[in-house]
């Protein structure tokens, strides 16, 4: 089977596979790369995602790449803005001539002899035939998110099958999904609930998020007008870079509050939804976790969409547990029911390492279960492999651009002293595992088990503070003693 060679392989055309690819293009440019994406076109989660209402959790002055401002006038961006901004991006480098669309790939094997990885795809072809397709590579460099791509988390509920309506997953949403003038049931209580609420009752008779345990939801402005300010009298990276660090260290400062004072924390944001939804409603039922900030992500409601939709009567907010769907809606335990034309099972994500991604190294076969995250990019005793992952207290991209940023000094150090494989090795005997995510989440819980662990100092050890990474990946040795390099 013909194969083609590229000094690195990055999967995914994603936010982080475009990053990758400007990042490459900048710091090495006598190398030579392909983006290997599986679906038709750029974007990931932002073209992926078609629900009603779908936007950023985290303003954009974060999410934004570090090397192209955010210039919108909404921080808190919808899903179109932000895949036109991964698009504008790879057109304005020339990132997308090096992408391979209806590429999917299966495996990487790595051979330490010719110092490569053999990375094969299944290409669709026309008629929706595939081939197998190979590439050889030095370096590869995962940008396939942390989630399953094919398939949402959808519990098995009773009597599913007897409900009249329509039942769809948020992550399966297509344009036929016509909720105008019907009764709307979704159920779950995260991100994707908190949006895809105030925006149906927009059109629907009525909006109930049904939930078995309430989240920490927060309203902020969907426009920064201090951001908006400053980018009207400065110059726009200068803007950019002050709005940037600004809110990065809020949120550190917000979550390193939480920690030390959650209670305090607690009250703030219950004394928030208190100030949005009046003195008469039932907070302490349907906003007041049984958990401390933090402990699960927040969800963020710009301008406070979702309370207003309460407060004029169009949405509603149950709390109870399912005992079983029906012909015309879902019955709860206490024996009240909910009538419904459609039910939206927002019931979150199927966790993946690597897409799925088989990986064996040298014949053997990598658990990635069984290895160690090494600076929240690598796997121990995993070859010229890294992946790109962000943070789960703030904007995923931060850590990305920062992986970029340490994967290209890697691959220029390598070249500096004629080394062709590096790879993170534990030697120290009182390195202990950890879970990787220290997250309450169900959708982490579930699949914290097949995920690589992180150890118990550094750097094995995941801080999730982007100073402190800023320290390590920018600044820090890149020959630190635990990589190898042969």
């Amino acid at each position: 089977m013909p194969s083609e060679h590229f000094d690195v392989v990055i999967v995914g055309a994603g936010l982080s596979g475009i990053g990758a690819g400007f990042h490459l293009q900048q710091k090495c440019p006598a190398k030579s790369y392909v983006i290997l994406e599986s679906r038709d076109c750029i974007g990931g989660t932002w073209d992926l995602f078609r629900y009603p209402g779908i936007r950023s959790d985290s303003d954009m002055f974060t999410l934004g790449y570090s090397f192209k401002p955010w210039t919108e006038p909404k921080a808190i961006a919808d899903g179109p803005r932000i895949l036109n901004y991964v698009c504008e991006t790879a057109t304005e480098n020339g990132i997308d001539k090096n992408i391979r669309y209806h590429h999917r790939v299966k495996r990487a094997l790595w051979s330490t002899p010719e110092a490569r990885w053999t990375v094969e795809a299944e290409r669709t072809a026309g008629e929706g035939s595939t081939e197998t397709v190979r590439f050889t590579c030095n370096f590869l460099f995962m940008c396939s998110g942390y989630y399953n791509y094919e398939n949402g988390y959808s519990p098995a509920f009773p009597g599913a099958a007897d409900f009249a309506g329509r039942i769809v997953h948020p992550q399966k949403w297509t344009d036929d999904v016509d909720y105008a003038g019907k009764r709307v049931v979704v159920i779950g209580s995260g991100a994707t609930a908190v949006t895809l609420v105030p925006e149906m009752a927009k059109q629907a008779a009525h909006v109930t998020m049904l939930q078995r345990s309430p989240t920490y939801v927060v309203a902020r402005p969907a426009q920064d007008p201090v951001a908006n300010k400053l980018r009207a009298k400065l110059p726009a990276k200068l803007a950019y870079h002050l709005i940037r660090w600004r809110n990065v260290l809020f949120g550190m400062y917000f979550f390193q509050l939480s920690r030390r004072e959650p209670e305090r924390v607690k009250q703030l944001i219950l004394g928030g939804v208190k100030m949005a939804l009046g003195p008469d409603y039932d907070i302490g039922t349907h906003f007041t976790p049984r958990y401390n900030p933090w402990d699960q992500r927040l969800c963020l409601v710009p301008d406070g969409d979702l309370f207003r939709a309460i407060r004029d009567k169009r949405a509603s907010v149950v709390t109870n547990q399912i005992e079983t769907f029906t012909e015309n809606g879902i019955r709860l335990k206490d024996g009240s029911e909910l009538e419904a034309d459609i039910i939206v099972t927002a019931t979150g994500l199927n966790l993946q390492v690597l897409g799925g991604l088989e990986v064996s190294v040298d014949g053997r076969t990598v658990d990635f279960a069984r290895t160690l995250n090494y600076k929240g990019m690598m796997y121990s005793d995993v070859p010229n492999m890294a992946s790109a992952f962000g943070y789960t207290n703030a904007s995923w991209t931060l850590k990305c651009d920062l992986t970029c940023e340490y994967v290209c000094r890697l691959i220029n150090y390598m070249d500096r002293h004629g080394y062709k494989q590096c790879m993170p090795h534990n030697v120290d005997p009182t390195v202990t595992e950890l879970p990787s995510l220290n997250f309450t989440s169900g959708y982490v819980q579930r699949s914290i088990a097949q995920m690589p662990k992180q150890g118990s100092k550094r750097p094995w050890r995941l801080y999730q503070n982007y100073a402190l990474d800023i320290v390590t990946l920018r600044f820090g040795k890149v020959d630190d003693g635990v990589m190898q390099y042969s």
